[in-house]
């Protein structure tokens, strides 16, 4: 414990010992505070993540099938044909920081309408196969923004009872320790001190007179 072994002998050592333990337990219980909140928000965050992860299965399972169907009546050319007026989609997040937490916060997603010189996909299947992916893009964006912003809590999480631990297991135990030792040692020097000062006021008596004495 390296702030202990700096610690100056004296009233002052112990003050500063004092104050070093007021702070590290007001610091253990604002950990444990926020690894209460930390641990909730986990909890909702994880089931959202576990929603999201069905929606997007859901709605991917859901594409693949019109897929499918789609190249079971066209072929693979009629794929291509419709593939090539599909325009990239634009997925943007939004960052916030909660409980010294920067995590995902809102996802949207932005899925253009095909060229208008594009030719139409070759078969209804393909066309419902087409709308179908779109949802399962925006799902798979909420789905990825759920994951990692469990995750980044999670960590927290972990992190946060790391530290509390530490507290409560290390620092603050030998914090007191070192308080008492340095309260011990502050009262053997004040009980010395009185001893020698009770010695001193003895010998400084003055002596008695013999003659005085024999009177």
């Amino acid at each position: 414990m390296t702030g202990a072994r700096r610690t100056p002998p004296g009233r002052a050592g112990r003050l500063r010992l004092r104050h070093s333990l007021a702070v590290a337990q007001r610091g253990a219980d604002l950990l444990e505070q926020k690894l209460r909140i930390l641990r909730v928000e986990h909890r909702r965050l994880l089931s959202a993540e576990e929603a999201a992860a069905r929606a997007w299965r859901d709605l991917l399972s859901e594409a693949e099938s019109w897929l499918l169907r789609g190249l079971l009546l066209s072929g693979e050319r009629a794929l291509d044909s419709a593939a090539a007026g599909i325009v990239p989609a634009e997925v943007t997040v939004r960052w916030a920081t909660s409980m010294g937490v920067r995590r995902p916060a809102v996802v949207s997603t932005s899925v253009p309408s095909r060229r208008p010189t594009a030719a139409a996909p070759g078969n209804t299947a393909l066309v419902h196969s087409e709308a179908a992916f779109g949802r399962a893009l925006r799902a798979a964006a909420e789905y990825a923004a759920a994951h990692a912003a469990a995750e980044l809590v999670g960590a927290e999480v972990v992190s946060t009872r790391r530290r509390a631990r530490a507290l409560r297991r290390h620092w603050i135990p030998r914090l007191r320790a070192a308080l008492d030792r340095s309260e011990l040692a502050l009262e053997q020097a004040e009980h010395e001190d009185g001893v020698r000062r009770r010695w001193a006021a003895g010998h400084e008596r003055p002596p008695i007179s013999t003659h005085n004495a024999i009177k």
